[in-house]
Protein backbone atom coordinates (compact mmCIF):
# COMPACT_ATOMS: atom_id res chain seq x y z
CA UNK A 1 0.00 0.00 0.00
CA UNK A 2 1.36 3.30 -1.05
CA UNK A 3 0.95 6.32 1.56
CA UNK A 4 1.82 10.21 1.25
CA UNK A 5 5.25 10.96 2.71
CA UNK A 6 2.86 13.72 4.99
CA UNK A 7 0.58 10.62 6.02
CA UNK A 8 3.51 8.92 7.37
CA UNK A 9 5.56 11.68 8.92
CA UNK A 10 2.88 12.81 10.87
CA UNK A 11 1.98 11.52 14.52
CA UNK A 12 -1.95 10.91 13.66
CA UNK A 13 -0.76 9.57 10.70
CA UNK A 14 1.98 6.53 12.46
CA UNK A 15 -1.33 6.21 15.07
CA UNK A 16 -3.82 5.59 11.90
CA UNK A 17 -1.44 3.53 10.16
CA UNK A 18 -0.98 1.35 12.88
CA UNK A 19 -4.62 0.93 13.26
CA UNK A 20 -5.28 0.04 10.19
CA UNK A 21 -2.55 -2.59 9.92
CA UNK A 22 -4.17 -3.73 12.94
CA UNK A 23 -7.61 -3.97 11.62
CA UNK A 24 -6.34 -5.57 8.40
CA UNK A 25 -4.74 -8.22 9.96
CA UNK A 26 -8.27 -9.04 11.78
CA UNK A 27 -10.68 -8.45 8.96
CA UNK A 28 -12.36 -5.60 10.72
CA UNK A 29 -11.31 -2.16 8.67
CA UNK A 30 -15.15 -1.61 7.50
CA UNK A 31 -15.68 -2.01 11.24
CA UNK A 32 -13.21 0.25 12.68
CA UNK A 33 -14.03 2.91 9.91
CA UNK A 34 -17.47 2.82 11.19
CA UNK A 35 -16.43 3.03 14.95
CA UNK A 36 -14.33 6.05 13.54
CA UNK A 37 -17.33 7.39 11.72
CA UNK A 38 -19.26 7.28 14.87
CA UNK A 39 -16.52 8.90 16.85
CA UNK A 40 -16.36 11.44 14.36
CA UNK A 41 -19.76 12.50 14.95
CA UNK A 42 -19.75 12.15 18.80
CA UNK A 43 -16.37 14.35 18.49
CA UNK A 44 -18.21 17.24 16.39
CA UNK A 45 -21.90 16.84 17.93
CA UNK A 46 -20.87 16.72 21.91
CA UNK A 47 -18.99 19.44 23.94
CA UNK A 48 -17.92 16.88 26.59
CA UNK A 49 -16.77 14.36 24.28
CA UNK A 50 -14.57 17.32 22.82
CA UNK A 51 -13.76 18.45 25.93
CA UNK A 52 -12.74 14.42 27.50
CA UNK A 53 -10.74 14.22 24.62
CA UNK A 54 -8.53 17.73 24.48
CA UNK A 55 -8.31 18.69 28.37
CA UNK A 56 -5.04 18.48 30.07
CA UNK A 57 -7.12 18.29 33.58
CA UNK A 58 -8.28 14.60 32.90
CA UNK A 59 -6.11 11.90 33.88
CA UNK A 60 -5.34 9.39 31.63
CA UNK A 61 -6.88 6.53 33.77
CA UNK A 62 -10.01 9.04 33.84
CA UNK A 63 -10.18 9.49 30.37
CA UNK A 64 -9.47 5.81 29.20
CA UNK A 65 -12.18 4.48 31.44
CA UNK A 66 -14.70 7.55 30.42
CA UNK A 67 -13.75 6.61 26.78
CA UNK A 68 -14.56 2.82 27.21
CA UNK A 69 -17.94 3.38 28.71
CA UNK A 70 -18.48 5.84 25.76
CA UNK A 71 -17.37 2.90 23.73
CA UNK A 72 -19.67 0.67 25.13
CA UNK A 73 -22.88 3.14 24.56
CA UNK A 74 -21.89 3.77 20.59
CA UNK A 75 -21.50 0.15 20.22
CA UNK A 76 -17.76 0.43 18.83
CA UNK A 77 -15.45 -2.89 18.13
CA UNK A 78 -13.02 -4.33 20.66
CA UNK A 79 -10.08 -2.88 18.78
CA UNK A 80 -11.75 0.58 18.43
CA UNK A 81 -11.85 0.10 22.34
CA UNK A 82 -8.99 -0.78 22.90
CA UNK A 83 -7.27 2.03 20.44
CA UNK A 84 -8.81 4.48 22.41
CA UNK A 85 -7.35 3.25 25.60
CA UNK A 86 -3.89 3.35 24.18
CA UNK A 87 -4.11 6.91 23.04
CA UNK A 88 -5.65 7.90 26.75
CA UNK A 89 -2.77 5.88 28.30
CA UNK A 90 -0.42 7.82 25.44
CA UNK A 91 -2.44 11.27 26.07
CA UNK A 92 -2.98 11.40 22.30
CA UNK A 93 -6.69 11.73 22.48
CA UNK A 94 -6.41 15.02 21.21
CA UNK A 95 -5.10 13.91 18.00
CA UNK A 96 -8.44 11.66 17.78
CA UNK A 97 -10.13 14.06 14.62
CA UNK A 98 -6.46 13.87 12.99
CA UNK A 99 -6.55 10.38 13.45
CA UNK A 100 -9.60 9.73 11.81
CA UNK A 101 -9.09 11.92 8.77
CA UNK A 102 -5.77 10.12 8.15
CA UNK A 103 -7.24 6.41 8.95
CA UNK A 104 -9.94 7.90 6.54
CA UNK A 105 -7.06 8.29 3.42
CA UNK A 106 -5.28 5.63 3.91
CA UNK A 107 -8.69 3.04 3.67
CA UNK A 108 -9.36 4.74 0.84
CA UNK A 109 -6.35 4.54 -0.73
CA UNK A 110 -6.45 0.92 -0.45
CA UNK A 111 -9.85 0.77 -2.15
CA UNK A 112 -8.56 2.69 -4.76
CA UNK A 113 -10.26 5.62 -3.96
CA UNK A 114 -10.19 9.51 -3.91
CA UNK A 115 -11.82 11.92 -1.59
CA UNK A 116 -13.78 15.00 -3.17
CA UNK A 117 -14.54 17.77 -0.56
CA UNK A 118 -17.58 19.75 -2.56
CA UNK A 119 -18.69 22.75 -1.46
CA UNK A 120 -21.96 24.57 -2.50
CA UNK A 121 -24.15 27.53 -1.85
CA UNK A 122 -27.01 25.92 -1.27
CA UNK A 123 -27.71 21.91 -0.13
CA UNK A 124 -27.12 19.59 -2.85
CA UNK A 125 -29.73 17.05 -3.94
CA UNK A 126 -29.02 13.25 -3.90
CA UNK A 127 -29.61 13.38 -7.59
CA UNK A 128 -26.80 16.12 -7.69
CA UNK A 129 -24.46 14.42 -5.86
CA UNK A 130 -25.02 11.09 -7.57
CA UNK A 131 -24.35 13.32 -10.41
CA UNK A 132 -21.66 14.81 -9.30
CA UNK A 133 -20.07 11.81 -8.03
CA UNK A 134 -20.71 10.39 -11.66
CA UNK A 135 -18.58 12.62 -13.35
CA UNK A 136 -15.87 13.36 -10.64
CA UNK A 137 -15.69 9.29 -11.18
CA UNK A 138 -14.92 9.53 -14.77
CA UNK A 139 -12.64 12.27 -15.12
CA UNK A 140 -10.22 11.10 -11.97
CA UNK A 141 -10.52 7.40 -13.25
CA UNK A 142 -11.04 6.23 -9.89
CA UNK A 143 -14.00 5.66 -7.34
CA UNK A 144 -14.32 9.45 -5.94
CA UNK A 145 -16.10 9.57 -2.12
CA UNK A 146 -17.61 13.41 -1.79
CA UNK A 147 -17.47 15.38 1.38
CA UNK A 148 -20.25 17.96 1.29
CA UNK A 149 -20.82 21.59 2.98
CA UNK A 150 -22.37 24.28 2.68
CA UNK A 151 -20.81 27.94 2.18
CA UNK A 152 -23.60 30.56 1.52
CA UNK A 153 -21.17 33.31 0.59
CA UNK A 154 -20.31 31.49 -2.85
CA UNK A 155 -23.45 32.77 -4.05
CA UNK A 156 -24.00 30.14 -6.02
CA UNK A 157 -21.77 27.13 -7.83
CA UNK A 158 -19.39 24.85 -6.35
CA UNK A 159 -16.12 24.52 -5.42
CA UNK A 160 -14.41 21.05 -5.44
CA UNK A 161 -10.88 19.85 -3.82
CA UNK A 162 -9.80 16.59 -4.31
CA UNK A 163 -6.26 16.18 -2.46
CA UNK A 164 -3.88 19.12 -3.87
CA UNK A 165 -6.59 20.31 -7.00
CA UNK A 166 -9.01 22.90 -6.93
CA UNK A 167 -12.06 23.22 -9.06
CA UNK A 168 -13.97 26.94 -8.38
CA UNK A 169 -16.95 27.10 -10.14
CA UNK A 170 -18.67 29.55 -7.59
CA UNK A 171 -20.29 32.89 -8.44
CA UNK A 172 -18.55 34.47 -5.57
CA UNK A 173 -15.21 33.97 -7.88
CA UNK A 174 -16.04 34.85 -10.82
CA UNK A 175 -17.14 37.97 -9.51
CA UNK A 176 -14.34 38.78 -7.92
CA UNK A 177 -12.52 37.84 -11.15
CA UNK A 178 -14.91 39.97 -13.30
CA UNK A 179 -13.93 42.97 -10.76
CA UNK A 180 -10.08 42.49 -10.87
CA UNK A 181 -10.62 42.45 -14.61
CA UNK A 182 -12.79 46.36 -14.59
CA UNK A 183 -9.81 47.59 -12.47
CA UNK A 184 -7.04 46.89 -15.10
Amino acid sequence: MELSAGIQASLSGRYASALFDLASENGTVTAVESDLEKLDAGLSESAELKLLTTSPKVGRAEAEKALWSVAAIMGLSDLTQKFLGTLAQNRRLSQLPAIIRAFRAIAAAQRGEVTAQVTSAHPLTDAQVETLKGKLTAREGRTVKLSTKVDPDLLGGLVVTIGSKRIDGSIRTRLNSLAQAMKA
